[in-house]
């Protein structure tokens, strides 16, 4: 197969990760993939260190210099379909008029209800799949009114990793200067209020009175940071919260946390979350959006309900309070994501897609 990925977004997220994983995956399964990035963007750079064609555009002028240098690609003949990976890129592909030429596929992340726009709609029902990353997406894109045959479900994935030794643990901790026998509890995400770092850092006040030396590492930038940097200061927590910023190496994060905290409001899945998991730290969610999906409270993770200072305590000093039962939660939890949420596992089932969709068009 010979696949054109179009990802237009300049940061990295979680979608921008499973792209990277797509184009990497294709590759190892023989077939041919480029990609169409924004300029300076932090996929387009990576995508190209790994040794992936990558055509650079602006993203400026409503996507249009996208919108064509897809169409140009599209006119070559080179590819056999197109996958669009996130909004900018939808409205890129659909601008060029790719649809008319190839079949064209659309990841979904979001929960957010389809615009219900004729133009935004338009983009949605001329596509051959709509790729959902998680049940809960696609149900909120059926409730939108997408014809049920045109929308399946992959779940993200992501690489699992050697199991961590002793010493990469005492590494990664003092990456981020905490001294042996400090609780270490976490977050990895953009600092957005819906990401909710705020109750982290709430409940880090109260886990303190019985815990005195547990300390937050948030790992992410974002427009909230200075809004959380003066909740923490207000609170008297200025040198507790370890405001981390964007990670390269993400893994010593990962390796030097005690719990993993995910306390975001809206997500499509959560591959932070799925990464937690399958380093071994035993992490608690909201029990929100597609998160009983990942976690089955008890067994590999905990669920609480939400923005409830006292229950996150609750959780995490079940955790802190048995090393046995955090060993099997993290243990559970590694199994669970090697069974049903790994990137192999992500790649064969795009894969599975792409095969569908051109059989059909014969």
């Amino acid at each position: 197969m010979k696949v054109l990925l179009v990802d237009l977004e300049t940061a990295w997220r979680g979608g921008q990760n499973q792209a990277l994983l797509i184009l990497k995956g294709l590759r190892a399964h023989g077939h041919k993939a480029e990609l169409v990035a924004a300029k300076r963007s932090v996929l387009g750079e990576r995508a190209r260190e790994s040794g992936v064609t990558v055509h650079f555009v602006s993203r400026e002028l409503f996507r249009i210099p996208a919108a064509w240098k897809v169409r140009e690609l599209i006119a070559s003949g080179r590819f056999d379909l197109v996958h669009a990976n996130e909004a900018h890129a939808v409205s890129a592909v659909w601008l060029a008029g790719a649809h008319k030429r190839v079949p064209y596929l659309i990841s979904r992340r979001v929960g957010y209800p389809i615009g219900k726009s004729r133009s935004s709609r338009a983009r949605y029902e001329g596509a051959a799949k709509i790729v959902a990353i998680s049940k809960w997406v696609a149900d909120r894109v059926l409730a939108s009114g997408i014809q049920r045959e045109k929308v399946t479900v992959v779940y993200e994935g992501v690489e699992i990793p050697p199991q961590l030794t002793e010493e990469q643990r005492k590494a990664a901790r003092a990456r981020w200067n905490v001294t042996p026998g400090t609780p270490l509890l976490g977050c990895v995400g953009a600092l957005l209020p819906d990401k909710g770092q705020e109750w982290l850092i709430r409940a880090l006040a109260q886990l303190r009175k019985e815990y005195p030396r547990c300390k937050l590492l948030l790992a992410g930038e974002g427009p909230n940071r200075p809004t959380l940097e003066r909740l923490a200061a207000e609170l008297g927590l200025r040198d507790e919260v370890i405001f981390a910023g964007f990670v390269r190496g993400i893994d010593t994060v990962y390796s030097a946390l005690d719990v993993f905290l995910f306390p975001s409001f809206f997500e499509g899945l959560g591959t932070s979350l799925l990464a937690a998991m399958s380093h071994g730290v035993p992490s608690i969610a909201f029990n929100r959006c597609a998160f009983g999906e990942i976690i089955e409270h008890g067994k590999n993770g905990l669920l609480v309900s939400g923005p409830d200072v006292s229950e996150i305590c609750c959780a995490v000093m079940k955790i802190l309070r048995d090393a046995d039962y955090a060993a099997k939660l993290g243990d559970e939890g590694r199994k669970r994501v090697e069974e049903t949420f790994s990137a192999e596992q992500m790649v064969n089932g795009i894969v599975r897609v792409y095969q569908e969709v051109l059989a059909a068009r014969g």
